[in-house]
């Protein structure tokens, strides 16, 4: 019989095709968050795929879809773009066979992404056990510096080491979880940490010392230049936390929308741990 496997809250639809064997399909797309259109390309592919990758799952193949005012830019930066998007999905192994494009007055770009897993190894959002270690495999910060970035006030330092982090696959993640038996994993993108750990069925406890970030994010905190959606992550998610005594910037920082960021794994793995997993559905933050 066909059936979804997982629930409505992981990362990438999950549909069984047979006993052993389940499809999955997820869809990502955004307006440019870097300025050069290659890398641009590179990040939203990886940024895609990392939704199969985050329910364990091997990618398939893809889809682009594009929205691009032709008249106005000309069609070499779309180029740039696409073979940026398409370098990135060669790295991953994964074919673009097709797509779709429309004309439109601001650029977008992003993939359709299909995967394969069977149905009893996927990883979701709600296999975790009170007391499971919980680790984070990339540093955070990537909403503060495309912010800065855009108004031209990001040390060139940061921006190369954002660029870096939003270009890496999340593929040697996925793998290492699936060795290491991961009960539970998500991928941290547009609401934060925070919005993120609010989304997993246990609640978990958070020590905010050992949450990675980006060197020198804080000064981007600092000077405000917080993107609009982690605001509206603060506002939707800090009622549901207990922060312990934690300030408001860290609050904002741990809400900062994300793109192609870390995942968060509860599996001992040669990544950063930053808490472990709750039972009751609470979120607690320790400075």
């Amino acid at each position: 019989m066909l059936h979804g496997v997982g629930t409505a809250r992981d990362d990438a639809a999950v549909y069984r095709i047979a006993p052993d064997r389940a499809l999955v399909a997820t869809v990502d797309f955004f307006t440019p968050i870097v300025d050069d259109p290659f890398e641009y390309g590179a990040i939203a592919a990886a940024n895609a795929l990392s939704d199969v990758y985050a329910v364990g799952a091997r990618p398939l193949f893809a889809l682009g879809i594009t929205a691009f005012p032709r008249a106005k830019l000309g069609g070499g930066l779309l180029e740039k773009i696409v073979t940026g998007g398409a370098a990135k999905m060669a790295e991953a192994g994964v074919p673009v066979v097709g797509g779709h494009s429309v004309d439109d007055a601001e650029p977008k770009f992003g993939y359709t992404v299909i995967g394969e897993v069977h149905p009893d190894r996927m990883v979701g959002h709600d296999g975790a056990r009170a007391g499971d270690i919980l680790f984070l495999t990339k540093p955070l910060g990537t909403g503060l510096v495309t912010t800065a970035i855009k108004r031209g006030l990001c040390p060139p330092a940061l921006e190369r080491e954002a660029v870096g982090v939003m270009m890496t696959l999340n593929r040697e993640a996925s793998e290492a979880m699936l060795a290491s038996g991961a009960t539970e994993a998500t991928d941290v993108t547009g609401y934060g940490l925070i919005g993120h750990l609010a989304n997993l069925a246990g609640g978990a406890d958070i020590d905010l010392r050992s949450v990675p970030f980006m060197t020198g994010v804080r000064d981007l905190a600092e000077r405000d230049l917080f993107p609009d959606g982690s605001r509206r992550n603060h506002a939707a998610y800090r009622h549901q936390v207990d922060w312990k005594g934690v300030a408001e910037i860290d609050e904002m920082m741990l809400c900062d929308a994300q793109t192609n960021a870390a995942q968060f794994e509860t599996a001992v793995r040669s990544a950063v741990r930053i808490g472990v997993m709750r039972d009751d559905g609470k979120i607690r933050v320790r400075a």
